[in-house]
């Protein structure tokens, strides 16, 4: 891995409306998100299986991260895996609009108990994770790459299928099309899409845009070679539990649970490690929301060992604070502070690549500006503590939703204002 980054196939970037349109959408999801938080509050926290509850869990799943996942892909897939992307523009439409239709569809069909809502998501759903896995699948079988991040994309590209055909499978038992249990499967579709899928994807992402944009150390090698496959066969063999007996079943659930926990908090505690030893001390949003994601993930992996060996794992808020920490604390986070990074470089390099805009390229402090971001990390912050607090006051729930509502918000004007300024400078417009 070490110096990966320096091999970057830059000049196969796709255009910049193709991520970009991902990029802007996302926030949107986020503050819908913190819009039903503050319309349900304590609701909320009564029960994960909660109609508003459920729908939340997809807004931010579906609306915020996988939007913001799928542009990402996007973007690095030429650019890391030296594969470009057939028609991205086509490709992107095509992912892009039914990816937002359905997750509306389906969070509205949770939160009502809707079947037809629950159809219509289903249909759009299936499309947009069809084209998505077809086209990054073709652009992955194709790469001549095969470094870590490659073999971490493949992975979650393969964990993307299951969270979607289980995802699928859940929705037709909603609405009678099909008769399965829906504990075992439902926690495998989280399993799947958080662990595998996000999980993966933010790993292997990182080994690329951590050691390249905070100027650290590389991931040692043992993380990057194993971390991944490791995590996917845990993944895998717990997949087989719905068809044993319930002893061994429960058996192997302990461990491939436990193997997967440890694979996360080390890999929060190694990020953390090399963030330390950065060459540039000067202070930085990004690595802020980096790190709040990481002690996020040591915190609820710490809350899982609690859960397995005291009553603690007995209270009906145990998976709910398990599911904030893990969504909100460290994958929200992560994504948010991921988009500081990768918008102000493209905004750069595409002008940069622009032989009439070379001279007008601004430095990438200057596309979003500290201040803008630093106000924006304060009111995630400031959401995460609420959220986490109302747990203990549960009206707290009010006001961390529209904390929320103001931090994603900011994120999405502070972006599309990098938009503008890309759009301005590229049309050849100083002002």
């Amino acid at each position: 891995m070490n110096g990966a980054h320096t091999s970057l196939a830059l000049e196969q970037a796709p255009p910049i409306s193709v991520p970009f349109r991902f990029f802007l959408a996302a926030p949107v999801f986020l503050l819908a998100a913190g819009g039903l938080m503050l319309a349900n509050g304590p609701e909320l926290l009564a029960s994960r299986w909660h109609p508003a509850t459920l729908a939340l869990v997809h807004l931010l799943t579906l609306g915020f991260l996988a939007t913001s996942m799928a542009g990402a892909l996007m973007q690095m897939l030429p650019v890391v895996a030296g594969a470009p992307i057939a028609f991205p523009r086509t490709v992107a439409g095509l992912v892009h609009l039914p990816l937002m239709a359905g997750t509306l569809w389906l969070a509205r069909g949770l939160d009502r108990a809707d079947a037809h809502d629950i159809r219509l998501a289903m249909a759009a759903l299936t499309l947009a994770c069809g084209v998505l896995l077809l086209a990054c699948g073709h652009s992955l079988l194709h790469s001549p790459v095969r470094h870590a991040t490659v073999r971490a994309m493949r992975l979650a590209l393969l964990a993307l299928t299951a969270t979607a055909g289980i995802g699928i499978a859940l929705a037709a038992v909603r609405v009678g099309m099909l008769n399965l249990a829906l504990l075992p499967w439902t926690s495998l579709h989280a399993q799947w899409g958080l662990i595998g899928w996000v999980g993966v994807l933010v790993m292997g992402v990182s080994w690329q845009v951590i050691p390249m944009f905070q100027l650290t150390p590389a991931y040692p090698a043992a993380v990057t070679r194993w971390f991944g496959g490791v995590i996917y066969a845990a993944l895998t063999l717990d997949s087989a539990t719905p068809w044993l007996a319930s002893a061994p079943a429960a058996w192997i659930t302990t461990g491939t649970h436990g193997v997967l926990v440890t694979c996360l908090a080390s890999y929060a505690l190694v990020t953390l490690r090399l963030q330390a030893a950065r060459r540039r001390k000067l202070p930085d949003v990004s690595l802020q929301f980096w790190r709040i994601g990481m002690a996020s993930l040591l915190a609820a992996a710490l809350l899982w060992l609690a859960g397995q060996v005291t009553s603690i794992g007995d209270d009906p808020r145990y998976p709910i604070a398990l599911g904030m920490l893990y969504l909100a604390g460290f994958a929200i986070s992560v994504v948010n502070g991921m988009l500081y990074k990768i918008v102000p470089f493209l905004v750069w390099f595409h002008l940069q690549s622009h032989p009439a805009r070379r001279n007008t390229a601004p430095g990438m402090k200057l596309v979003i500006a500290d201040s803008d971001s630093r106000r924006q990390l304060r009111l995630h912050t400031i959401a995460l503590l609420l959220l986490f607090a109302s747990l203990g006051w549960p009206v707290l729930a009010h006001v961390a939703g529209f904390t929320f509502v103001l931090s994603a918000g900011w994120l999405w004007w502070n972006l599309l204002q990098a938009t503008r300024m890309y759009i301005r400078l590229a049309a050849g417009s100083p002002g």
